[in-house]
């Protein structure tokens, strides 16, 4: 038996354009090249880009293709802080989360060592949600002083949905740009560029069943953005580098599914959802759902296990067939408590006992049926085992 609820990390390439996929991988061509093939490669790309804007909801111009969401908020992140702070040293405050994705969080922290950024970590409560009180007063006081605002759209460790058209506002009204992380909510929740008044977006086609290697950054026509990426000037001087038409081309074709699909695909994860959130509470009644009632992608199921170490959970799901992630990071070989854990109050010991079930479009009943009924053993197995000594 091999059960896969991980998607939040990787999802799988969807069948249905798998096939599509393959047979542009056929076709020779650069789409930088002025001959025939190359042009035919550049008509596949732009009509990807009509696509995909059309998925995110935004101009065609504003979809810059990357290579995923690490790219994607590495270049807006700095880019947006250089062109702020370059014409004004002062201002060069970076408002984000403790709970950020290390892809965005360590640029903020690599720009707060050495390039003379200011991190401010934004105020959050229990569950992780931002206190919009504390960043409106912090805005009303140090605005001319704040470069950006990066935010996620969807905590993609805990699911927590951040309030980003209130947060965006509050930037809007003194012409803050803000930057966030969608790559846990594009297809997942519902989404529009437009809409939300961000300044940027970063996607990643991985997340929603295309390969990965491909992502996108939504960048407003009208932002200001400096070059940090040198070469041919592709993707309006922002992004340099040869563009993958096949790749682009099954990003756009998985968007256009997953938003076409949204509203079945959140009923249906939804019901799977409240059963393993129903089979975990029954099993361990002091078991805590991270985010707690705050908005939430229902795809994501968080936890956290009081006595148990979530490295225990993980690997006795994995010898039953089951595959999760206890949403730790883990470098060079050593897994770390939860960081996203850490920034939202609970000790150290806590976020060491948590355990992500992640849900996707592939998800079946057997595969929810299969995890409740193995996991009763690897949760006493991991109570057995307790906490790993300090």
């Amino acid at each position: 038996m091999s059960v896969y609820l991980d998607h939040a990390a990787t999802t799988p390439v969807r069948p249905e354009i798998l096939q599509s996929y393959l047979e542009q991988l056929q076709v020779i061509g650069n789409p930088s090249s002025v001959h025939g093939a190359g042009q035919k490669a550049r008509r596949s790309l732009e009509d990807a880009r009509d696509k995909l804007a059309l998925a995110v909801g935004c101009h065609r111009s504003e979809v810059l293709f990357t290579s995923g969401g690490t790219e994607s908020d590495n270049l807006a992140i700095r880019g947006l802080f250089l062109s702020r702070t370059l014409s004004n040293p002062d201002c060069n405050i970076i408002i984000t989360a403790g709970t950020e994705h290390h892809a965005g969080l360590d640029q903020v922290e690599h720009l707060d060592a050495n390039e003379n950024a200011e991190a401010i970590w934004a105020e959050l409560d229990h569950r992780g949600v931002i206190n919009l009180e504390w960043l409106e007063k912090f805005l009303n006081e140090n605005a001319s002083r704040v470069a950006l605002i990066s935010i996620m759209w969807v905590n993609n460790e805990t699911g927590l949905i951040h309030p980003m058209k209130e947060i965006s506002a509050l930037a809007a009204q003194h012409g803050i740009p803000v930057h966030t992380d969608a790559v846990a909510a594009f297809g997942h929740v519902p989404l529009s560029f437009k809409d939300s008044g961000v300044t940027t977006m970063a996607l990643s086609g991985h997340k929603l069943g295309a390969p990965v290697g491909i992502g996108a950054l939504i960048v407003a026509r009208d932002a200001k953005m400096a070059v940090t990426s040198h070469g041919g000037g592709q993707e309006r001087g922002l992004r340099s580098g040869t563009l993958s038409a096949p790749l682009a081309t099954i990003f756009a074709d998985a968007a256009e599914l997953a938003v076409a699909e949204l509203d079945e695909f959140t009923a249906r994860l939804e019901s799977f959802k409240n059963k393993i959130v129903a089979a975990i509470q029954e099993t361990a009644p002091d078991a805590i759902f991270s985010r707690g009632d705050a908005p939430g992608f229902v795809g994501i199921v968080h936890f956290t296990f009081p006595g148990c170490n979530g490295d225990s959970l993980l690997f006795l799901l994995d010898s039953a067939g089951i595959a999760v992630s206890t949403g730790s990071a883990c470098r060079a070989g050593v897994t770390e408590a939860s960081h996203v854990l850490m920034a939202m109050g609970r000790t150290q010991e806590q976020a060491r006992g948590s355990l992500r079930i992640s849900l996707g479009y592939s998800t079946t009943v057997d595969d929810v049926d299969a995890f409740i009924q193995a996991f009763p053993a690897a949760y006493q197995g991991a109570l057995k085992a307790g906490l790993p000594s300090k």
